[in-house]
């Protein structure tokens, strides 16, 4: 399996799902905030703003939260000026990583972003030097007690979807980036609440890791995604079921 849901599968192992309750919804309104800064605040034109407020329901943020930071990107608030910045780097093993952030201060945030690189066995590189081997899709994560694999995968097929992952507690379904909203819909409609409805970027080309590369690498990724500023990483490895169950043990 790929690295997008086998990181969030580590993550899920380690309790990730529960901790940080606040920092989670601090970076859901982030996205809140910048999507109404681009494209205005009705969400039924601006498709990047209805994906972030889907997410926050998903989650149970509280709908006063969904508002201010709604509210936020109305604003001239300098504390919600953010930025979007993308960077790219290898990890151990030459794993290619992509980092999405959002900042009000970029100076900052590039260089806790380089440290945390250096720190964990990677190395930042230039703008460009790994985004060639990855692909925009959207990505829509489901709860395996909601649907029978086969009975997904059917439903996946007639809805033109992209590509199926499964791991321990979720499927994630990969589609065309225009058609996310869209399929979220009917996999709701069929199957039930979404965890969470996305943009997000896949490598055609992941590397298997074993058992040592695996752990340096996902010290690298945890520490990234615990960054205040940093809303999604993405990275071209896959690892397996032996290797993942030798690490959580």
């Amino acid at each position: 399996m790929a690295g997008h849901s086998k990181f969030k599968n580590i993550m899920h192992r380690k309790g990730a799902q529960d901790k940080k309750r606040a920092k989670i919804f601090s970076r859901i309104g982030k996205e809140i905030s910048i999507s109404v800064k681009i494209g205005g605040s009705d969400s039924d034109s601006n498709i990047r703003l209805r994906s972030a407020i889907i997410a926050a329901k998903a989650l149970n943020m509280p709908k006063i939260n969904i508002e201010r930071a709604i509210k936020k990107g109305e604003g001239n608030d300098p504390n919600s000026n953010y930025e979007e910045i993308r960077y790219e780097g290898y990890g151990p093993a030459g794993i290619a990583i992509i980092v999405e952030a959002m900042t009000n201060n970029k100076n900052r945030t590039a260089a806790e972003i380089r440290s945390i690189f250096g720190k964990f066995g990677g190395n930042l590189g230039e703008t460009g030097s790994v985004i060639y081997s990855f692909k925009r899709y959207g990505a829509i994560s489901l709860d395996k007690k909601l649907a029978n694999e086969d009975e997904l995968f059917e439903f996946l097929v007639d809805h033109e979807s992209k590509d199926l992952e499964v791991n321990e507690d979720e499927y994630v379904i990969y589609c065309d980036q225009n058609n996310l909203h869209t399929l979220n819909e009917s996999v709701i409609q069929k199957f039930g609440k979404t965890t969470s409805s996305q943009l997000t970027w896949k490598s055609e080309n992941n590397i298997n890791v074993q058992k040592d590369t695996a752990e340096q690498l996902f010290k690298l990724l945890n520490n990234l995604e615990d960054n205040e500023d940093v809303q999604n990483v993405s990275a071209n490895f896959e690892v397996s079921e032996e290797v993942l169950q030798a690490l959580t043990q």
